[in-house]
């Protein structure tokens, strides 16, 4: 027999009882808490046929971290607040002809729905980037009229930018952003020059306002997103990068510098090369060296392949059949790998942003709005806290098919509402719940605002199978599951909705009593103690 996954302290493995024993004969109101998240069938390759029962003590399991307050965060696209072209979303699952794009004019921040929703996030980081912001110019007074100077594509009007800033103070979010790399603010000899980010950051302070972190560039290593000279080099971006860091430190000492804020894309494979094949890709190992100017942060951003909209499938070959295969949900791994391994090169110590992520590049797969993809959602975010990410910024809060809100009806998606779940329970500090067997995933914080209590995440994979864990102390249970279609989510069996006077679900769960815990199939369970007593939670 192969071996099992390693058992930390707290929780041990009993092989799993007959099927005919399991029930919910000891299921009861009570106060303590966990929360399961269901969906409809997945087929899943590999499994294996004897599952096992987890028996855990969540008094006993050991701190391995903590992540920001903010952890949860998103990303309003700078082409959302400016207006312009961004991923057309998909009609019943399909393209609208071959453009990838549609026009849109500029989000309005200011509307009580949208800022409801995002509120209820809070606190969180919101990112005003994205690629469209490597060529934003910033007009603070509208003496452009709305026509980009050359060497801009895009004007980012004052009145816009002060709608971002109203946005943040009203959903209790610290703005994040990048600068213009565009041809219009470099000299002739192609360096980069500060005086456009210098009119960004006055304006801001003037409003009583600051920007908590930046990141100099969007993706700096593709460099003809960033718009930079013909023939530039690593070298290049590093002397940039450098002007970029000296200048910040005395412009606005109080905001974070996140560095190199490089994308990772699944794995190398043919979709990779042919996608990159027109475009010149820096290493990011290159662009930033170790003892010189260091990183409050160290930023990547993840995506597991590109999306349907891209002209590819997901990379190595994924698509909605796979939402659940552990190759899939483990891609973002490697990208934390290499990402820490270069931290402990040039900013040891420093903590891992993850600065955008979400189902897949170029907006996301048509079921990225779905529940099929709030199994990736909630085990990366897992993932990453566990694996040592601070902040986890999901993009896009409102655009396209990755949004957690529909952008036309501001109706919140399923992973929406796994955010705002996970928002409610799971505290700044990681526990070690091990790795759990095969189709079973299982992680823990400490639980949010209970000094002591301990929340757990256990995530069925499996399509028909039950799992099992044995608990010493009470839990309370709440379901989540797809509804009547995969664009809805149930709690407890209730349709997960914001009603009519802008009331969320009630938060009543189900008692389990010590003992057994049964999770249903393709369920994803956030097991909470109240009373766990965890030393390492007080």
């Amino acid at each position: 027999m192969a071996a099992g996954p390693e058992i930390p302290a707290g929780v041990s493995e009993r092989p799993l009882v007959s099927r005919k024993r399991l029930g919910c004969r000891n299921l009861v109101l009570g106060s303590a808490a966990l929360v399961a998240l269901g969906a409809g069938a997945f087929w899943l390759s590999g499994r294996e046929p004897v599952p096992v029962a987890l028996s855990v003590t969540p008094d006993g399991l050991k701190p391995v971290g903590t992540v920001s307050d903010r952890f949860l965060s998103y990303n309003v696209e700078m082409v959302e607040v400016t207006g312009g072209r961004f991923w057309r979303p998909y009609k019943d699952g399909k393209r609208k002809g071959d453009d990838r794009y549609e026009h849109r004019g500029p989000l309005d921040l200011s509307d009580q729905r949208l800022t409801m929703l995002a509120k209820a996030l809070g606190p969180a980081y919101v990112r005003f980037s994205g690629t469209w912001a490597n060529a934003t110019y910033f007009d603070p007074d509208g003496s452009t009229r709305g026509k980009a100077p050359k060497g801009f594509d895009t004007v980012l009007t004052g009145k816009e930018w002060l709608g971002a800033i109203d946005f943040a103070r009203a959903v209790d979010a610290q703005i994040v952003t990048s600068f213009a790399t565009s041809p219009g603010v470099r000299d002739s000899k192609g360096v980069w020059q500060s005086a456009e980010a210098d009119r960004l950051i006055a304006f801001t302070r003037n409003q009583g306002a600051t920007i908590a972190a930046a990141e100099f560039a969007n993706e700096p290593e593709t460099v003809e997103l960033t718009q930079a000279p013909k023939g530039y080099t690593p070298a290049d971006y590093r002397r940039d990068y450098g002007r970029f860091y000296d200048w910040i430190r005395k412009a606005s000492p109080s905001t974070k510098i996140l560095a190199p804020g490089a994308a990772e894309l699944g794995e190398p494979t043919a979709f990779l090369r042919k996608w990159a094949s027109g475009y010149t890709i820096f290493d990011r190992r290159d662009l930033i060296a170790a003892g010189q100017h260091k990183p409050d942060g160290v930023s990547f951003h993840f995506y597991g392949g590109g999306s349907v909209r891209c002209g590819e499938m997901p990379l190595i070959g994924y698509g909605k059949k796979d939402a659940l295969s552990k190759s899939w949900l483990g891609l973002i791994d490697k990208a934390i790998s290499t990402t820490a391994d270069l931290r402990d090169k040039v900013a040891p110590g420093a903590p891992l942003w993850l600065t955008e992520t979400g189902e897949t590049a170029c907006g996301g797969n048509p079921w990225a709005a779905t529940f099929t993809d709030t199994f990736r959602f909630t085990d990366q975010l897992a993932r990453s806290a566990r694996q040592g990410v601070d902040v986890f910024i999901h993009n896009t809060l409102s655009a396209s098919d990755y949004g957690l809100i529909d952008e036309t009806s501001y109706a919140p998606r399923p992973n929406y509402w796994a955010a705002w779940l996970w928002r409610r329970f799971m505290g700044t500090k990681v526990l070690d719940a091990g790795k759990g067997t095969t189709g079973l995933h299982l992680y823990a914080h400490c639980l949010r605002d209970r000094p002591g209590g301990v929340a757990m995440l256990a995530i069925n994979l499996d399509e028909k199978a039950k799992r099992e864990m044995r608990i010493p102390m009470g839990a309370q249970l709440y379901t989540m599951q797809q509804g009547r279609t995969d664009a809805q989510a149930t709690l407890n069996g209730r349709l997960m909705q914001v009603g009519p006077a802008g009331d969320f679900p009630a938060l009543t769960g189900v008692q389990v009593e010590p003992g057994r815990l049964e999770l249903q199939p393709t369920s994803i369970n956030f097991i909470a103690f109240p009373a766990a007593g965890n030393p390492a939670c007080r």
